[in-house]
């Protein structure tokens, strides 16, 4: 009941503010602006770049066509120059390289992502280094550079080949609360993370994009793409946004990056990451027996 209520008062929200802004073209607006077009808003994403940039750029495509087609409009390479209340709404001043125009809308949201909220902890003082954006310059223990008596973790933790999740913040709090307590001993691995937008379909990443695998001189690298709307697994939900890009080392014969799109992405993704993180070679992952028929059975056709 609770969270029937939860959803049901969201609907209400996005009834009330038929016209919504999304400031940024990340998760955050995509996932906001499914919910809110599906709530019978009228959903404007405006972004300064390429939209969802830390994912597959091929997959990011299909979904921003497919979003598109649910009626959200995509306003990229656009910066939002102004913004003033206009009676019960808001008029926002774009600058679409170089042009400039208005719209207006009920509800402006911003999704252009957060910064660590330490600017009021006066960090200085207590000679702990932050990068520009406020986060605490850690080395691989997650413990201050400057300060060893500080420790820091999630947003407030600008440490290399971290991800701003929640899971990664849980993760990296346990790593802390034992280097305090034990002394330090323990490292973050940041192998294997996935990172989901939970669009209507959701997209889902794992590992290297194929132009990151591409730097990495000495993979011997094989990359299967492959549209799946006509797979059983997505005919039986109707659903038409498909495909999966998955990223393999064949000497090694590892799996090093996973993109998928279509139903139950996030939940298979998570197959692909106990094979990164845990070292799974990638013939295991496809002679895997998998219950039938399920999003996981369709595995073994990607590798």
């Amino acid at each position: 009941m609770r969270r029937a209520g939860l959803r049901a008062r969201v609907v209400q929200i996005y009834r009330a503010n038929p016209r919504i802004a999304f400031l940024g073209a990340g998760y955050i607006s995509f996932e906001f602006a499914h919910v809110s077009r599906r709530a019978g808003a009228q959903a404007t994403i405006i972004g300064r770049g390429k939209p969802l940039q830390h994912f597959e750029q091929d997959l990011v495509t299909r979904l921003a066509d497919h979003t598109g087609s649910l009626g959200i409009e995509l306003r990229l390479d656009t910066e939002v120059t102004g913004l003033e209340k206009r009676g019960g709404g808001y008029r926002l001043r774009l600058d679409a390289q170089g042009r400039r125009e208005t719209i207006d809308a009920d509800l402006v949201i911003h999704g252009g992502g957060r910064v660590p909220n330490t600017e009021d902890l006066d960090l200085r003082a207590a000679d702990v280094a932050t990068e520009p954006d406020g986060g605490v310059r850690v080395n691989e223990f997650l413990q201050s550079v400057t300060n060893p008596c500080v420790y820091a973790a999630g947003d407030a933790a600008a440490a290399p080949g971290s991800q701003p999740l929640t899971p990664v913040a849980g993760y990296e709090e346990a790593i802390v609360a034992s280097n305090l307590l034990k002394g330090n001993a323990r490292r973050p691995d940041y192998r294997g993370i996935p990172s989901v937008v939970f669009t209507v379909p959701p997209l889902a990443g794992v590992g290297l994009t194929e132009s990151e695998a591409r730097e990495e001189e000495e993979l011997d690298l094989r990359v299967n793409i492959q549209d799946t709307s006509d797979w059983y697994s997505n005919r039986r939900v109707a659903e038409t946004c498909a495909m999966f890009k998955v990223v393999i080392d064949d000497k090694a014969d590892r799996i090093v990056g996973a993109h998928l799109l279509g139903p139950h992405a996030d939940e298979v993704i998570n197959l692909f990451a106990l094979a990164i993180r845990s070292g799974v070679p990638a013939t295991d992952l496809r002679h895997l027996l998998y219950a039938y028929p399920t999003s996981g059975s369709d595995v073994p056709y990607m590798i």
